[in-house]
């Protein structure tokens, strides 16, 4: 086993400066020679070739010292994050949500954290196709639906309740809807991406009652729950949307909600984050105030 006080003296050491580092840390060649072979020792392997013309890394110690680099790495930023911690919260954050999550809940909870943060700035992205967003340096994500990227860290944070919904117009010119089948003739609208729902079927649930599943044959298929909303008030055909974008709709008469004992699953909202390195006091904090915000905001109303 490595010791602990061996680790970092081996992530120090470079052998193009091997002396002037001896001299600057005021330690003889035999004391950092000795510290060395001990490494050696420790490890089972040979770190280093000596020959007439200097020194050089094996391949063993190549491997050492990267992952030597790396942990002082850890414990200078968990150093870091203690000292920010005793400190009012600083620098710059990079967001990312979908444009209809974005646009609504999350523009509100970025203000909200903002004003209590005041020295903290921060960089929304919004797009409906999430893909790589924290490959590409994105701090930390709200995404609803599936999370389909093993390699992030994924804090549930509430669930969007789905609703049927279509304009008093449309309703009033088609036939009464009693059961889930009799809206696999009305015309469909669908939001695109496999992370939300299927475009071609939907399964519905109500409470005594088996599961149905009806066959969706989309007139149209939008990236954005608002564009299909306005298609839903123009009266082109009836649609799933989330409960808190309709609400207001409903109470004012511009959508009906279609058999709403009838429901289809609800959606999963995560707040979404790197799981490979340790992340600043900023970060950690956005994290959790994310968390709660949207946990309340999707809650159900009284």
């Amino acid at each position: 086993m490595i010791s602990r006080s061996s680790g970092p003296l081996f992530a120090s050491w470079n052998p193009a400066v091997f002396l002037p580092r001896q001299r600057r840390l005021k330690e003889a060649q035999s004391t950092l020679s000795r510290q060395l072979r001990l490494l050696e020792k420790q490890c089972g392997a040979a770190l280093l070739r000596r020959d007439t013309h200097g020194m050089s890394l094996t391949e063993a110690g190549q491997h050492l010292l990267t992952d030597a680099h790396g942990i002082l790495a850890h414990a200078e930023e968990a150093d870091q994050r203690l000292r920010e911690g005793q400190t009012t919260l600083t620098g710059h954050l990079r967001l990312f949500a979908t444009i209809d999550l974005g646009q609504s809940i999350v523009t509100r909870l970025i203000s909200r954290f903002l004003q209590a943060n005041p020295n903290v700035t921060v960089e929304l992205g919004l797009s409906s196709r999430p893909l790589r967003m924290i490959q590409e340096g994105c701090d930390v994500a709200m995404l609803p639906g599936k999370i389909t990227d093993e390699s992030v860290i994924a804090r549930p944070a509430g669930k969007m309740a789905l609703q049927l919904a279509a304009s008093p117009a449309l309703v009033k010119e088609r036939p009464t809807v009693k059961e889930p089948a009799d809206l696999e003739s009305w015309p469909w609208i669908t939001i695109g991406g496999h992370q939300f729902w299927n475009t071609k079927e939907l399964t519905l649930s109500a409470r005594n009652r088996a599961d149905q599943t009806i066959r969706l044959s989309p007139l149209l298929i939008s990236e954005g729950v608002m564009s299909i909303r306005e298609a839903v008030r123009d009266g082109l055909g009836v649609s799933v949307i989330p409960e808190f974008l309709i609400g207001e709709d409903v109470r004012c008469g511009r959508l009906v909600r279609l058999l709403p004992e009838w429901s289809p699953p609800d959606l999963p909202v995560h707040v979404v984050y790197s799981g490979a390195r340790l992340l600043p006091t900023r970060v950690r904090s956005f994290v959790d105030f994310a968390v709660s915000y949207i946990t309340k905001e999707l809650a159900p109303k009284p």
